[in-house]
């Protein structure tokens, strides 16, 4: 079990304590008697309208940033329509309204603020977990049986790790050896991870913290941020014996990776030793020796970290017996805010937008899928964790738990014909969608694209190609993402890296591979890729929901249209 807990300054927690809006006050109004508010001692339930709620990301946020027109007002429940603003007859206003027609720009704040609240991968697993099921799905537990727990008409959701998770919705309609459609994405990105020892001796007045990269981390873009510290705590329960995880995050600055000056004849433009000149200050020594307190017992794993650091993430998690902390999966990330910027603020500027872009738009998009009585496809949604190391660990792509998902999945939906002819039917009617951030066209290096090959941001998804299978699109598979495009009136945009350079690769072929399904690589585009700070466009995020939710929606159409 992983239990979050907000940090002292929680943006979420700073935002309700300006919801001032109640019901009393919102039923004097005139127009409020259309409002369906519940007869006291009645069972309140959210009605199902209430998912643009979910999907806007209202709870808990400034009221009066959530405006609302009288007509989404009365499908809310109560709780709801106390933390709205009312804006009676003015839909153009309406958040509520913007989500529910996929208006791109509805979706630019709830990224950003996902952004700033979610640095590291487990934190986004909560974020998403918790959304699930405020959306109606439900937990299937890996280590349960789902034999008579998958219904169809049914919505689930299933974690590996704490860091990959996958969901999915049954269509009403479901029969045995019915297809998939399937996107699949990551959540990682770049980062600094704490060493299992990261005490550092202090050096000239100094404390410092012992870390690793993660992928690609330490280069010249992470010298001289601000660097918070995030993840999530095992811990012990002396009295029960029971062990949880929690997740911690702290939201200010704690750390920086100072640059040498140019006055040195060096600088920190060259090649710099990752382990000896990239090192992280996160302080200065005290005169009283609490750098070299001793917190624990003998063999305490306290005892491997920097002292004040165990003081202050146990103050953030309550913990008051230091021995208790059993171990622990830290990592820095940048502090600076998720933000519009530009003339017209049309783009967004971001640390860790690989790949928190496509998969928090492919999940909304999922969210925001349309339910039909005739539905008879399952439609899922994967994100995994450690695709910039190469998914090769449990929680990766590369692993078994996207096969294993779907394959349990059809065996508790067919328990009297399940078998190698049903999975073997159901991988051939399914499609994967493999997305992955793409690169937008860099203006100042326009030379290093093709002529035709150039994305714009806030045009919508590009379609990757590559001749050497480090994508898994083809020409049957770009034609389907093209009809899908057609069918929801989304825009695609072509790409394939040019011959002298590297292209980079996705999950796409190893998991098309591993089941043999119809897949393609297609995502949103972005500068600086593999930057502390990267940038796209700010409709891209609104732009993937509004695809990912026709690829969901229509796959089961254009796969019927196929001989």
């Amino acid at each position: 079990m992983t239990r979050r807990v907000p940090s002292s300054l929680s943006l979420r927690q700073q935002a309700s304590a300006y919801s001032t809006t109640s019901v009393s006050s919102v039923a004097s109004s005139s127009t409020a008697s259309t409002a369906r508010i519940p007869a006291p001692n009645a069972p309140v339930q959210a009605p199902a309208s209430s998912k643009h709620f979910v999907l806007a990301d209202m709870n808990g946020r400034p009221t009066v940033d959530n405006r609302a027109c009288i007509k989404c007002i009365a499908k809310l429940s109560p709780s709801e329509i106390r933390q709205v603003n009312w804006h009676i007859d003015e839909e153009s206003k309406c958040r509520l309204c913007a989500v529910r027609d996929l208006k791109p720009e509805a979706f630019t704040n709830p990224f950003l603020d996902f952004l700033r609240e979610n640095p590291t991968v487990f934190h986004a697993v909560d974020y998403f977990k918790s959304k699930l099921n405020d959306s109606g799905y439900e937990e299937l537990p890996a280590r349960d049986s789902w034999a008579n727990k998958i219904q169809p008409g049914g919505k689930y959701w299933v974690t590996r790790n704490g860091s990959s998770i996958i969901a999915f919705a049954v269509g009403k309609a479901y029969k045995p050896g019915n297809g998939v459609g399937m996107i699949a994405g990551h959540i990682d990105a770049l980062t600094a991870r704490l060493k299992p020892v990261s005490t550092k001796p202090n050096t000239a007045g100094y404390v410092q913290l012992g870390v690793a990269p993660y992928a690609g981390a330490l280069n010249q873009t992470w010298w001289d941020r601000d660097l918070s510290i995030g993840g999530r705590v095992i811990v012990r329960d002396e009295k029960t014996g029971k062990t949880t995880s929690k997740l911690v995050e702290l939201d200010w600055p704690i750390a920086k990776i100072p640059t040498l000056a140019p006055h040195f004849g060096v600088g920190m433009m060259g090649q710099n030793n990752p382990e000896t000149q990239a090192v992280p200050v996160i302080g200065l020594e005290s005169s009283n020796g609490a750098d070299t307190e001793i917190l624990g017992s003998a063999g305490s794993f306290v005892n491997t970290q920097p002292p004040k650091l165990v003081k202050l993430i146990s103050k953030q998690l309550g913990i008051t017996s230091y021995d208790s902390i059993v171990n622990w999966e830290l990592e820095l990330f940048d502090s600076q805010p998720a933000s519009v910027f530009g003339l017209d603020k049309e783009l967004i500027t971001a640390g860790r937008i690989d790949d928190k872009l496509c998969s928090w738009s492919a999940l909304m998009g999922l969210l925001h899928t349309t339910e039909s009585d005739d539905d008879s496809y399952i439609k899922l949604v994967a994100l995994f964790d450690d695709e910039e190391i190469g998914s090769l660990l449990r929680q990766g792509a590369r692993g078994n738990f996207l096969p294993s998902t779907v394959e349990r999945a059809v065996e508790a939906l067919s328990p009297n014909s399940y078998g190698p002819g049903v999975i073997g039917q159901t991988f051939a009617k399914s499609f994967l969608l493999s997305a992955d951030v793409s690169h937008a066209g860099h203006p100042n290096f326009i030379g290093n694209y093709m002529p035709e090959h150039i994305p714009k941001l806030n045009v919508g998804l590009v379609v990757c190609g590559d001749s050497n299978g480090h994508m898994t699109t083809d020409a049957v598979s770009s034609a389907i993402m093209h009809r899908v495009a057609n069918l929801c009136g989304a825009k695609l945009q072509d790409f394939q890296i040019r011959n002298d350079s590297r292209s980079g690769g996705t999950v796409g072929p190893m998991l098309s591979s591993a089941m043999g399904v119809r897949a393609a690589d297609a995502g949103l585009p972005q500068l600086s890729m593999h930057s502390i700070r990267a940038t796209t466009g700010s409709l891209d995020p609104g732009l993937g929901v509004q695809f990912f939710k026709g690829f969901l929606d229509f796959w089961e159409q254009v796969d019927g249209e196929w001989e």
